[in-house]
């Protein structure tokens, strides 16, 4: 089954159960900390005809956690999650799964190698509620350097020791259908059967530069699906969309309500202008007009080559982060408008149907926007939750 936000936007314009004769799919009820806006969340719930039922959530963030509420119900909880296992009025529900990422930061590049950061310990609460669920499978998400760190050890030796076994790989989210290149680690726990039975998912997409050397190997090989697609590109996702009007969100349907730019200056504009081509960045701008080149990326002589640079029409975007629509902080150019792409453009970067509803000021949106798990990611990992529960249910049918 291909993972894509067609699929998913499928899904959510549905507005009325299909009557069948076939069996109706059991639902699985399911908890999301650190949920964010809620990413993963969507790509559980929506993804595999809505057999994952969010049941309660948290986040630390106040806007976040109303968009979560208004697109899945009044049940995500705002404050800090240990505050929150200490408060007796707090009632975890029983679930079957838990998912979420706790927060990242401490596993970044610049923080790697800062000892004691609060940070890396936010995986003991998560498994605390794991516990006080009862939840049979937990699905943890975090960035790429978590794999292979202390810590992922120290998850490793908690969880066995809970019961769990584990499986877990980085993937890319352009495997799975998103138009993105963003790497995440996902660590997959279940007490009833091995997990490395189901995951790491099948990809769904694969890099075209890679089928040239692969050749008919590609379509032969285990680590994808039947007949995979090539890569989705940001021009699949972006390029019908009008150049973007005013600079702040408006109440008009979608997808235009969050299609928006900003008020640059004349520099800015002129450094824009100054590097036309896809793909140009910084270097391009200092080699082109070294006069608009500030003096600071002059001294600049190694790394973030990314910074001030446009995407390409036909590859997937870098990682989408917070600051998207500030080009000093990454490859985040339209591919030819002189601008930076908006925050609806980026929403569909991430794979965010049109119809997904965000709360808060643009900077607020535009923060839950970039923190999200892409849903066509989460929805690729929650068809291997979903094998999980049907190895169960064939394991108990033959008792």
């Amino acid at each position: 089954m291909e993972v894509s936000i067609e699929l998913m936007k499928e899904e959510l314009t549905v507005s009325a159960p299909v009557k069948s004769t076939e069996s109706v799919k059991p639902s699985f009820r399911l908890i999301d900390l650190f949920a964010g806006a809620g990413g993963m969340s969507l790509g559980f719930s929506k993804a595999f005809g809505n057999n994952f039922i969010s049941v309660w959530a948290n986040d630390f963030n106040k806007d976040a956690c109303l968009t979560y509420n208004k697109n899945f119900g009044p049940h995500c909880h705002e404050g800090d999650i240990n505050a929150l296992l200490e408060n007796p009025e707090i009632e975890i529900p029983e679930a079957d799964i838990v998912i979420g990422g706790p927060p990242c930061q401490g596993f970044s590049l610049l923080n790697k190698f800062r000892e004691g950061d609060p940070r890396k310990q936010m995986w003991r609460p998560y498994l605390e509620i794991v516990e006080r669920s009862g939840a049979q499978v937990f699905l943890m998400e975090n960035v790429p350097q978590l794999l292979g760190s202390p810590e992922h050890e120290q998850i490793i030796e908690t969880a066995e020791a809970m019961g769990f076994k584990l499986a877990w790989a980085k993937l890319c989210a352009a495997d799975y259908g998103v138009s993105q290149t963003r790497n995440r680690a996902f660590i997959l726990g279940c007490k009833f059967a091995d997990p490395k039975e189901v995951f790491p998912p099948k990809k769904t997409h694969f890099d075209p530069k890679k089928a040239v050397l692969l050749a008919n190997r590609l379509f032969e090989n285990e680590e994808y699906v039947k007949n995979p697609k090539p890569w989705r590109t940001v021009r699949d996702v972006i390029a019908d969309l009008p150049e973007p009007k005013g600079t702040e969100p408006v109440n008009v349907a979608t997808p235009l309500n969050i299609h928006f730019g900003r008020t640059p200056t004349e520099m800015s504009i002129q450094r824009y202008k100054a590097i036309p081509e896809e793909g140009m960045n910084r270097v391009d701008l200092l080699r082109l007009a070294p006069e608009l080149t500030p003096d600071c990326w002059k001294r600049k002589k190694s790394g973030g080559t990314d910074l001030f640079g446009r995407l390409w029409w036909d590859r997937p975007s870098v990682t989408i982060r917070t600051e998207f629509f500030k080009p000093e902080k990454g490859r985040y150019l339209h591919p030819s408008q002189h601008r930076p792409i908006t925050h609806r453009e980026a929403a569909r970067i991430q794979s965010f149907p049109d119809d997904f509803v965000f709360v808060g000021s643009k900077i607020e949106i535009a923060r839950q926007i970039g923190n999200a798990v892409p849903p066509g990611l989460a929805a690729a990992v929650a068809r291997s939750v979903e094998l999980l529960f049907q190895l169960r249910g064939q394991n108990n049918s033959s008792k």
